[in-house]
């Protein structure tokens, strides 16, 4: 039999999970999961346009949640965390204890989840970003204590196959959303104080968009590959005296790390807002 995998929400982050799923050839491999060696992929969106682009990606639609989660072993909640009250009043009754559900609803937990579906509901909480829109996501994991590991395995596995995942404690999943979730727009922001400058300087914005994108890209790639500390791998590019510690002197002066600690510890409070 096929592993039968529903999204209840299809708008960015759920279409870029599909197509994370279909681009790294999970549904036709995974034997070992299931006997047939195939996923199946189900989803429900009440926008016609969002379910209307999946059609190429061999998504079956389903007319409700309650539909969907009635055919699918595992059943993820793709919607903001203001609509999830309405999607699972809209599905009660349905779940049962064999079914995985799998929230990327920020803020969300999984005893909230539970209360509103089944007390012994087996749920993996997971906070991805948008670059899975391009295969380079980063998705934190975690799960309550009736997911079994096989299962736990086969969600990280597709969130591996449109990026990087990693496990970190239920209790922590509300603080790292500042960490992956949310930084994407912060790094955004901090690319386009670069680009106002080259402009500002007479400089071509395209130009300087291409060169702090690909510099934000290398530098990404010595974090994680070259074997140096954070720490280190500053100390490398500022000679002494040089230009770049006279504006790593500025960044200090204005409070640049304190300021990036508030913006953490704001997002986090929004994320237990979210949560009540």
């Amino acid at each position: 039999m096929s592993i039968n995998v529903g999204f209840i929400g299809a708008g960015n982050m759920g279409f870029a999970i599909i197509k994370g799923i279909v681009g790294s050839g999970l549904c036709d491999d995974v034997k070992m999961y299931a006997e047939s060696g195939r996923i199946c992929l189900y989803a429900y969106d009440p926008s016609n346009e969002m379910i209307a682009r999946l059609k190429d990606y061999g998504v079956e639609p389903c007319s409700s949640e309650n539909e969907l989660v009635e055919k699918c072993d595992y059943v993820f909640l793709a919607v903001k965390p203001q609509q999830l009250d309405t999607v699972l009043d809209k599905t009660e009754g349905a779940f049962t204890a064999d079914k995985v559900i799998i929230s990327i609803c920020a803020g969300i937990t999984a005893e909230y989840i539970s209360s509103k579906t089944i007390s012994d509901a087996k749920i993996v909480l997971v906070m991805p970003n948008t670059p899975l829109l391009l295969g380079e996501g980063a998705s934190a994991l975690s799960r309550n204590g009736r997911v079994s590991d096989e299962e736990f395995e086969f969600v990280k596995n597709i969130f591996s196959s449109c990026g990087k995942a990693e496990v970190v404690p239920q209790d922590k999943m509300k603080e790292i959303i500042a960490v992956n979730g949310s930084s994407p727009a912060f790094i955004y922001l901090f690319a386009k104080a670069f680009i106002d400058y080259a402009e500002r300087e007479g400089i071509d914005s395209e130009s300087a968009k291409t060169l702090i994108a690909q510099s934000l890209i290398g530098s990404a790639k010595m974090i994680t590959d070259s074997g140096y500390t954070v720490d280190e791998l500053i100390k490398m590019v500022s000679s002494p005296g040089g230009t770049t510690l006279a504006g790593l002197d500025e960044l200090y002066k204005g409070g640049f790390t304190e300021t990036v600690t508030k913006c953490c510890e704001s997002c986090t409070k929004r994320a237990y807002e979210l949560s009540k």
